[in-house]
């Protein structure tokens, strides 16, 4: 924006070779740092400028705007790097992650249960005098 940084043009004009005018819809979203052109760059590759400009303009909150541009940003550098499955890839490696470690952590509960707390034993005294519950620990060798 004109405004900002003495007319530093924003990221995303920076890369288009633009003057970034007062009220940029992308100023807000790609600061002047290289990180911003960058980002923007991956984007204008994948989906093309027009058509983000049209996604933002369509996009009513700012908040929601924000996370938008985070997640397409997202989005086209996954494509970059995997052109078919961009960020399924991601997500599916992710699953089957947290797939694995959560049947290990099934595992080591079973095991931590075993060893750690065993089974607790009852014991009752008569009823004639007081009621009183006494637990005791058995003992189970391990296998």
């Amino acid at each position: 924006m004109a405004a900002r940084g003495g007319g530093a043009p924003c990221g995303a004009c920076k890369f288009l070779g633009r003057k970034c005018v007062e009220g940029c819809v992308f100023a807000p979203y790609f600061q002047t740092e290289e990180l911003g052109a960058a980002h923007f760059a991956a984007i204008h590759k994948i989906f093309g400028t027009s058509n983000f400009s049209k996604l933002l303009h369509s996009i009513p909150s700012d908040q929601e705007r924000f996370d938008a541009v985070v997640s397409i940003s997202y989005e086209a550098q996954a494509r970059l790097q995997d052109p078919v499955y961009g960020c399924v890839s991601h997500i599916s490696a992710l699953q089957q992650q947290v797939a694995h470690l959560q049947g290990e952590l099934a595992f080591i509960r079973g095991r931590m249960t075993t060893f750690c707390f065993p089974p607790m034993k009852r014991v009752h005294l008569s009823p004639s005098t007081r009621t009183t519950t006494i637990t005791i620990p058995s003992f189970q060798p391990s296998k």
